[in-house]
């Protein structure tokens, strides 16, 4: 089967960064699902790991989490797909990605793909659905509900892949007040257009940008990128009994102590955090993705989908993630087929 690889760790615009392979076509366990992958879209976790995690004893090394595809074959204790049903899904970052013809992954990561999108469209919302949902509900505890509970959440870095789909959520189905952070007019524009009832810059002082709005401090922040530049203003900006989620990689440490006097929480969200110790609860992503289709084919919220490059191969990826890497991508980058 065709696939896109990497043997060693190089920059993005380096010719041998990402390459065109042959692999053998892999075989479902028993609770697998065989998917052919119609189309795939990039994140940062692809980066980082490109960057950062060398293939083991020189085998090729496969990356992609977001897939939308239609299942081929299914393992012995597969209940819930049969061949021939259309899925989406972020996959599991302890085995192979999806950016191959074939893929495999476990039908309780999975999700019915939404009918009234296509694949391309699909594949842009797995990975930053699962985050933007569990960081939501599940690590800040918000309920859902239109109901005004005097609540607000700031959204740093809300023009991204996940703040993307995390502006919707908050905005469809909370009573919360959405503050979303863009630093450019065109990235600002998309913010609003998903929802948020303020947009502000992250370019300059939070607490300033706030102010400029008529907010004070607010309830709950999701910082989705480049939390250590932002920490002190965060917590400047949160009100006390707060909570602060994260999803990034700072690259300096945090200092938890600064949280003590307004007796502000920490919550990290890691949607792989499931499939990595098989979870009891690990169904709840599929139950997830599930709802999510509806939601999309309903017209609450919708695909997140931002540029379309091309064809799913080694040159397109490189492009993508060289523009992942340059920090001004607006929503979700897709690949569509072979």
């Amino acid at each position: 089967m065709k696939a896109i690889a990497y043997y060693q760790s190089l920059p993005a615009d380096h010719p041998e960064a990402l390459l065109d392979v042959q692999l053998d076509a892999p075989s479902p366990g028993p609770h697998d699902l065989l998917v052919e992958v119609r189309a795939i879209s990039v994140n940062p976790v692809d980066t980082k790991i490109r960057l950062n995690v060398a293939p083991e004893h020189g085998a090729a090394k496969v990356l992609g989490w977001d897939a939308a595809g239609v299942v081929k074959a299914v393992g012995s204790e597969v209940t819930l797909f049969q061949p021939g049903d259309q899925v989406f899904y972020a996959g599991a970052i302890d085995r192979a990605g999806a950016n191959s013809e074939l893929h495999l992954v476990d039908e309780r990561i999975a999700g019915p793909m939404p009918t009234s999108l296509s694949f391309a469209e699909a594949a842009a919302l797995p990975l930053t659905a699962i985050t933007a949902w569990e960081l939501l509900f599940e690590r800040l505890q918000i309920a859902e509900g239109s109901a005004d509970q005097g609540q607000s959440l700031l959204i740093v870095g809300a023009a991204g892949g996940v703040g993307s789909i995390l502006t919707q959520l908050a905005r469809r189905l909370t009573g919360l007040t959405v503050i979303g952070t863009a630093s450019r007019p065109q990235t600002q524009a998309w913010v609003r257009e998903l929802g948020a009832h303020h947009v502000i810059d992250h370019s300059k002082p939070l607490s300033q940008e706030l102010a400029r709005i008529g907010v004070g401090q607010v309830t709950h922040v999701a910082s989705l990128t480049q939390t250590d530049q932002h920490y002190a203003q965060l917590i400047e900006c949160l009100q006390p009994q707060g909570r602060l989620a994260l999803i990034d990689d700072p690259l300096q440490p945090l200092d938890v102590m600064q949280l003590k006097r307004k007796s502000l929480s920490l919550h990290w969200e890691l949607m792989f955090t499931r499939s990595l110790y098989q979870t009891n609860d690990m169904i709840e992503q599929h139950r997830l993705l599930q709802r999510v289709s509806g939601l999309v084919d309903s017209g609450v919220i919708r695909t997140t989908l931002g540029e379309h490059f091309g064809r799913i191969d080694a040159a397109n990826l490189r492009r993508a993630h060289a523009l992942l890497e340059s920090g001004k991508a607006k929503g979700k980058i897709v690949l569509e087929g072979f």
